[in-house]
């Protein structure tokens, strides 16, 4: 399976985009699917997952109540609503599946598409 993170952009605090990851090679209902974001000089952190069995989500405490994952099984996607953004959200944001363990994890997840930048302006 191959992922594609699209969406970014720049946007001033307080905006809001939605990201999407598209998923080519097998359905991306079977799998559990979760978005990372890594900012210059920092670690990569987790940010939110969707579980595929029952589309349980995952959020970090920083974007709880602000962002949003779901999934659109008809087009093989997986999205990230982003709303009330931050300066500090700013960072490369990429989608990966999830293999074993935790989902709040990077070692987690395999297949990482290659990820979309998103600025957000003070």
């Amino acid at each position: 399976v191959q992922l594609q993170a699209s969406g970014g952009g720049l946007v001033q605090a307080g905006g809001s985009l939605r990201l999407s990851c598209a998923a080519s090679g097998r359905t991306v209902s079977s799998y559990s699917v979760g978005w990372f974001r890594q900012a210059p000089g920092k670690e990569r952190e987790f940010v939110a997952a969707i579980s595929w069995s029952l589309g349980s989500t995952y959020y970090a405490d920083s974007v709880k109540g602000r962002f949003t994952i779901s999934r659109d099984n008809a087009k093989n996607t997986v999205y990230l609503q982003m709303n009330s953004l931050k300066p500090e959200d700013t960072a490369v944001y990429s989608c990966a599946i999830h293999i074993r363990g935790s989902f709040y994890y990077p070692a987690a997840y395999d297949y990482w598409g290659q990820g979309t930048q998103v600025t957000v302006s003070s």
